[in-house]
């Protein structure tokens, strides 16, 4: 039975015959558009803080307006958009020179590498570019956090979501892109941002018969990008999800005009489309562990022998009023995510985290009272009717068979 917001539920009959759902996934979106594909998981965090980290040489910053990121952002939020009841966002900016960071230069070359490309002019060249790898750059950083917050003098911040944008102003001449096509890159727990001294360069893509040209010193568009999908886990619009190939394609289309995202717009402003999605996948995120959750309390009923036999009369009771509660509740957040109600659906959410608690203390106490019984038995009585049937028969086959010379001996023909 499909439920709505496309959760399936499945009856199990030796947990009282309560509806549960086994799989969860969003089969359309509740208002009936295409969905953005939740990537990122989006936890529930009071505080949100970007720290933008700029690693440049000696010869300063320039032409990165960091004003300008953190305008397009706070806007949005003083329009009641992206956040949901009482978050906060806030921006914090930290500068680091190469020659004072080892560790900096270290993970550049590391993740430095080339490619070849063939092109025909008075005859074949090979032209060898180098680009840098952002899985290797993520990964150097990683191993190499503490280093870089130390040289940084970054602060630990105890409470709250921190989601670190390193960028790197190279002072090289040469075009030096991210996995060769990319300016930025977002990963789930950071972003990375690369520049060096060439303003442009010609992209593959063309448009009207032309070809486009991308702003290499322009970082701040893609940045918005990178930050809107690692903090709220909103994809680009130009991946689409394909059922029939089971993976993400590549479609142009919708990313041409109010986005941050692709080659083919100059606008960093968000769509009501990009700020709908960032609310709702925080929604999304909480709702998955409610019922993962949910899931994980009624498999743990099943392994003690189903809610009879561990829960007691009162307890039992009170379980089916806490779970109907529980389900009441996350069909309501369901219902006003479907009306674009984004506060009472997190209302509600929040509210039926307190149900989910009480259930896994009440399965919890249960547990810790069950006590293991040895329960003894007799043994049966011995079946002599049986032992003498057996051994009649089996001394009236040892007579046929002593005597089978007399029994079946054959007649013979007297002359």
């Amino acid at each position: 039975m499909i439920d709505t917001c496309g959760l399936i539920w499945e009856l199990d009959p030796s947990i009282m015959g309560l509806l549960y759902p086994v799989t969860g996934f969003c089969l359309k979106c509740l208002s009936g558009t295409p969905c953005t594909l939740l990537r990122i998981p989006v936890p529930f965090e009071d505080k949100l803080i970007v720290e933008f980290i700029h690693v440049h040489g000696d010869g300063g910053s320039f032409g990165l307006d960091w004003k300008s990121i953190e305008r397009t952002f706070i806007d949005e939020v003083n329009d009641r958009g992206l956040l949901l009841g009482d978050q906060g966002l806030s921006f914090k900016k930290y500068e680091v020179k190469f020659s004072e960071c080892s560790i900096c230069s270290f993970t550049i070359a590391r993740a430095t590498t080339s490619y070849t490309s063939r092109y025909l002019f008075d005859n074949y060249t090979l032209i060898v570019s180098e680009y840098l790898d952002s899985k290797r750059l993520h990964q150097t950083i990683l191993e190499s956090v503490d280093e870089f917050r130390r040289v940084g003098k970054l602060p630990e911040e105890e409470f709250g979501r921190v989601l670190p944008v390193y960028v790197f102003d190279l002072e090289v001449n040469t075009i030096l892109l991210l996995d060769r096509y990319h300016q930025s890159v977002a990963f789930k727990d950071m972003v990375i941002a690369v520049r060096t001294k060439s303003t442009q360069t010609v992209s593959d893509y063309s448009c009207n018969g032309h070809h486009v040209f991308t702003q290499t010193r322009e970082l701040e568009r893609p940045l918005v990008g990178s930050i809107l999908q690692s903090m709220w886990g909103v994809s680009p619009t130009h991946l689409v999800w394909s059922p029939r190939h089971n993976s993400s394609l590549v479609d142009y289309t919708w990313s041409v005009g109010q986005t941050p995202f692709g080659p083919f717009s100059e606008i960093s402003s968000l769509s009501f489309v990009q700020k709908d999605a960032a609310r709702r996948n925080v929604l999304l995120t909480s709702l998955n562990y409610s019922i993962t959750s949910g899931i994980d309390v009624l498999e743990s009923i099943a392994a003690h022998g189903g809610d009879r036999k561990l829960l007691k009369q009162n307890r039992h009771y009170e379980f089916i009023q806490r779970w109907n509660l529980f389900r009441y509740k996350l069909d309501k957040s369901i219902s006003a995510m479907s009306h674009f109600d984004y506060e009472m659906a997190l209302y509600y959410l929040r509210s039926s985290d307190h149900d989910l608690y009480a259930i896994h203390t009440l399965v919890y106490h249960a547990s810790q009272e069950l006590e293991a019984l040895l329960v003894c038995f007799r043994d049966p009585p011995l079946p002599w009717m049986s032992l003498l049937l057996s051994g009649g028969a089996f001394f009236a086959l040892l007579y046929v068979y002593a005597k089978r010379e007399k029994l079946f001996r054959s007649k013979r023909k007297q002359f």
